[in-house]
């Protein structure tokens, strides 16, 4: 065992480091793969392609399976399970260690062999943790906006705080050989294989990171594996890629992949059908009927493993009565957003989980019912006099995010809730922190298929909500702690159920709205299969002109 410098494993690999060195040809030239421009309404949030800073639907859009990679994957032309990616095998050592082989031959961008060096330099203090620590279970403040970069290659305070709420309890990973590596958990995880594959865990060039003059130019510019890497990303406007020809799963079916940001559903509809563009993402499903009425064209999707909710600041002078907040639960007929705005093509779930959990999964669960009655006699416990509630929004974030949330406050408004639309231009202006910030929108994933993946992750100590300061429980964090280092799956599973009972009944972070779904249109003539999730595969076998 032993930590290795990029000289002492090029002189290990002998003949393969010497690979390396030899002259490339120029497959390019003659190239007649087709080239694509997909409309979106957003490419990034955050104007970076770093895996630890783009945790979004947008994010997840543009990175898979095109730039970024783990060592486990998904299927994402199946049921999203794990199969190997950068990784040929993994075995558990005890319940805290877990060792990874990797795939031999594995090309990054920049044309290095893939090796254990850059898989332990990924996980580093340099790359993800900065000065945090594992096992301690103190949040880290986040903040509401996207800080300003800095020179040099320091962390954005934002990286190490998504890096522990992935990583909790991860000490170090070790290089045993060029292509096998061990993770290390301060405490038993019987979740390390999840996440693994899930996002953020993600394989980084060590060398890409080295050259780059700055945090910001390797952001944007990220070295990896994937089968197409990054031309320019025009903050705002566009991302350009192109084929990675020396990918290890096989020559790309493109040539390159132009994501356009185009905000309004009726320009991404209309370039579409004009051929400006080949793909039009985050169609409503009032307008599938309308693009299908031409035989050209075809809409594919469906349900995927996201949650569109509702957020709640407790800290807001009304909110902070978990009465109200449970009276916003009640006032919502969930079953008639899913009727009327999306035509049935989705469903409401059982709160914040999914049956891919297995055995961790609560059946007989549910969102709370719709029950206006209710909602009025909580308000008139809590004394609640009619004082307006704000309720910020961003125009069409997410599909048919405006029209959602103009039912939603009608509804809020029959019981006696004073909800008042304030409309924002990004995330920074929803996340703020000031006396307006109340109500938000949002959506929650399940990265792997256990509960720490999403109520944890996303409402734990190190979720999101708790490390910009909107809500926290001393209760659901002392599970959140539980549920991450037990291996008992019956005990577990009752500490879940818990966090439910205080997350969306007692004390509501949040509400369950509907289980979210996503469409794409496309020419019929292209022939490409929709992944069950926001990602859009283009390797070879999903593409085909």
């Amino acid at each position: 065992m032993s930590n290795f410098t990029r000289r002492t494993i090029l002189k290990s690999g002998g003949a393969a480091a010497s690979t390396l060195l030899l002259p490339r040809f120029a497959i390019a030239q003659g190239d007649n793969r087709p080239s694509v421009t997909i409309a979106v309404q957003k490419v990034t949030n955050a104007n970076v392609l770093d895996v630890l800073r783009e945790q979004s639907n947008v994010g997840e859009r543009v990175f898979f399976s095109s730039i970024w990679e783990g060592l486990i994957s998904k299927n994402w032309r199946g049921n999203l399970e794990a199969v190997p990616g950068l990784a040929t095998e993994w075995r558990r050592i005890d319940d805290q260690t877990v060792e990874v082989k990797l795939r031999q031959g594995v090309k990054f961008h920049n044309g290095d062999e893939l090796t254990a060096e850059d898989v332990v330099f990924t996980f580093s203090r340099e790359r993800m943790f900065g000065e945090t620590e594992a096992k301690s279970r103190s949040t880290i403040q986040a903040f509401e906006k996207v800080p300003t970069p800095r020179p040099g290659k320091e962390l954005p305070p934002d990286v190490p705080a998504v890096a522990r709420r992935i990583w909790p309890d991860l000490v170090r990973v070790d290089a045993f050989d060029r292509y096998t590596v061990r993770f290390y958990n301060a405490t038993p995880d019987v979740t390390i294989e999840g996440r693994l594959s899930r996002y953020g865990s993600d394989i980084m060039n060590r060398r890409a990171w080295e050259e780059s003059a700055s945090y910001l130019d390797w952001a944007r510019k990220p070295v990896t594996t994937g089968p197409y890497k990054v031309v320019e990303l025009k903050p705002d406007v566009s991302l350009t890629l192109e084929a990675h020809d020396e990918y290890w799963g096989g020559r790309p079916p493109l040539k390159r992949i132009r994501f356009l940001e185009v905000p309004e559903v009726a320009s991404r509809i209309n370039g579409l059908l004009s051929g400006e563009y080949q793909f039009a993402c985050d169609i409503p499903p009032d307008q599938i009927a309308g693009i299908e009425k031409n035989s050209a064209f075809e809409v594919q999707g469906g349900t995927i493993l996201n949650h569109r909710l509702t957020v709640f600041d407790k800290n807001h002078a009304v909110l902070a009565n978990p009465l109200v907040r449970r009276a916003f639960t009640h006032a919502i007929d969930r079953q008639a957003i899913v009727d009327s705005l999306w035509a049935g093509r989705t469903r409401v779930p059982k709160g914040l989980q999914w049956e891919f959990y297995g055995d961790m999964f609560n059946a007989d669960w549910s969102v709370p019912a719709y029950d206006p009655k209710l909602a009025q006699d909580l308000l008139k416990q809590a004394n609640y006099k009619g004082d307006p509630i704000p309720y910020r929004l961003l125009n069409n974030y997410y599909t048919n995010q405006v029209a959602t949330a103009q039912v939603l406050v009608e509804m809020w408004k029959s019981v006696g809730l004073n909800v008042q639309i304030e409309t924002k231009e990004n995330w920074s202006q929803i996340m703020e922190r000031a006396p307006t910030r109340a109500v938000r929108d949002w959506s929650n994933s399940a990265a792997f298929n256990d509960p720490v993946s999403s109520l944890v992750a996303q409402h734990g100590p190190n979720g999101q909500q708790q490390q910009i300061g909107e809500w926290t429980n001393v209760e659901l964090n002392k599970l959140s702690e539980f549920l991450e280092t037990s291996t008992d799956r019956p005990a577990r599973k009752k500490a879940f159920r818990r966090m439910l009972e205080i997350a969306e009944r007692e004390d509501p972070a949040y509400t369950v709205l509907h289980q979210n779904a996503t469409f794409t249109a496309k020419p019929k003539s292209i022939k490409w299969k929709a992944s069950p999730a926001f990602a859009m595969d283009f390797r070879a076998g999903n593409f085909e002109a």
